[in-house]
């Protein structure tokens, strides 16, 4: 009883930082008092959730989320401090009828056994669907338990077909949306996808996953905008940041990477899609032993662009490919031909980006013959080869670009 006790008072005080305080009477009189009184707490155990890591907690967590979405009040859910909720794919709809916390506190751990999935839920774990004023919080774990999923995937192992993962948490068209201090571990596919959102903030996320875990990205953004990632760790097996088709107006800001590979923005153009990602900034990010640095990748036969893309004041630690443009991507088990359309790059700068190559191409700008990157500028640019003995060097090909400070190793001549 004290424990409960406890997360109420501690949930009350939080909820007078998060709403604010009534100043003034209202047009009815109200007197002056603290609107965290009118805030209404949902304790998942009061819905039947046990907390032991055995018991199927699904249906207790959704219970609670129903009740508090229908709260005239803002709604705080909570998953208490201390116990692991085995929970399996769940679907968080809205809107609601006022703004809505969840306080993560606890450990979400999802069901290790395939069997435990179906067809029509294997690409989810848990999604939030159409929330508006939606605070995901609380200082707790969502523990995606991937490890078998990993060992079955075909990028494990060739005798695998290729089959779709859960992706951990997944937001899809939600608006006015914080998401702050978390830790996601372990997903059985990507940690966090954001879709069709916007107005979205990301803070204090920590986010890990072996580095041989296949297609585990950490944040993956795509048809978005108006979203900030700030101070984030993340440790991946893949893309610790992917920005994808239709992003726009997103800032990236103090992130430490790696393992994983890198901040892509891509792959853009599958399949001859068009595709269209505007104004990015990526700011103030270390990156170590990662596969790729700053990257924008696009296939063949594309259409659409990629435009106003900033890398600046970044840290390479070992990286192996640290600044990458590749309108030639190819992620196919067998040749992709080469065709005239691409989707455009243009107006990219490099800037004040230091640190070590783990290959001899530190800088590799691979563009396309019937749409040549243009706009590209590197400023003030020092990557040395992680061995002494070596000098790192640029490629080019089709690229239009300039220079600004000093920039090393020196840009590549345009090939053709």
């Amino acid at each position: 009883m004290a424990s409960n006790v406890c997360v109420f008072c501690a949930t009350l005080l939080l909820s007078f930082f998060l709403f604010g305080v009534v100043v003034d009477g209202d047009i009815n009189g109200t007197t002056r008092r603290d609107r965290s009184l009118e805030s209404k707490v949902f304790d998942v155990h009061r819905y039947g959730a046990h907390g032991d890591g055995r018991h199927d907690d699904t249906k207790a967590l959704a219970k609670a989320w129903a009740e508090a979405c229908s709260s005239l009040q803002p709604a705080i859910v909570i998953i208490p401090k201390g116990r692991r909720y085995l929970t399996k794919h769940v679907t968080f709809s809205g809107p609601c009828r006022s703004s809505i916390m969840l306080m993560i506190e606890g450990t979400l751990m999802a069901p290790p056994q395939g069997s435990h999935w179906s067809k029509k839920t294997n690409r989810h774990w848990i999604l939030f669907n159409g929330v508006i004023g939606l605070t995901v919080t609380g200082g707790g774990t969502v523990d995606g338990n991937g490890r078998l999923w990993w060992q079955k995937s075909c990028k494990t192992s060739s005798r695998f077909p290729c089959k779709q993962a859960p992706t951990a948490l997944t937001f899809y068209s939600c608006k006015n949306l914080r998401l702050e201090n978390l830790e996601l571990m372990n997903s059985q596919q990507i940690h966090m996808s954001v879709e069709d959102c916007s107005h979205v903030k990301i803070v204090r996320l920590s986010i890990t996953a072996p580095g041989t875990s296949p297609n585990t990205d950490g944040i993956h953004i795509t048809r978005s905008r108006h979203v900030h990632v700030t101070d984030c760790t993340i440790k991946t097996g893949d893309d610790c940041i992917s920005i994808e088709d239709r992003t726009q107006n997103l800032h990236v800001k103090n992130i430490v990477c790696g393992p994983g590979h890198g901040i892509s923005i891509g792959s853009l153009g599958d399949h001859g899609s068009e595709a269209h990602v505007n104004n990015v900034t990526v700011d103030g990010v270390v990156l170590h032993g990662t596969t790729n640095g700053a990257r924008i990748k696009t296939w063949q036969g594309g259409r659409g662009y990629a435009k106003n893309i900033v890398f600046q004041n970044m840290i390479m630690d070992m990286v192996w490919n640290p600044i990458v443009i590749d309108q030639n991507y190819c992620d196919s088990a067998t040749p992709c031909k080469k065709q005239k359309s691409a989707v455009e790059v243009s107006n990219v700068l490099f800037k004040n980006i230091r640190g070590t190559s783990a290959s001899k191409e530190a800088i590799k700008l691979s563009c396309s013959a019937g749409v040549p990157c243009h706009g590209i500028a590197l400023e003030n640019v020092k990557l040395t080869l992680k061995d002494v003995s070596g000098v790192a060097k640029s490629t080019c090909e089709n690229a239009i670009w300039r220079k600004s400070g000093t920039v090393d190793p020196h840009p590549c001549t345009l090939s053709n």
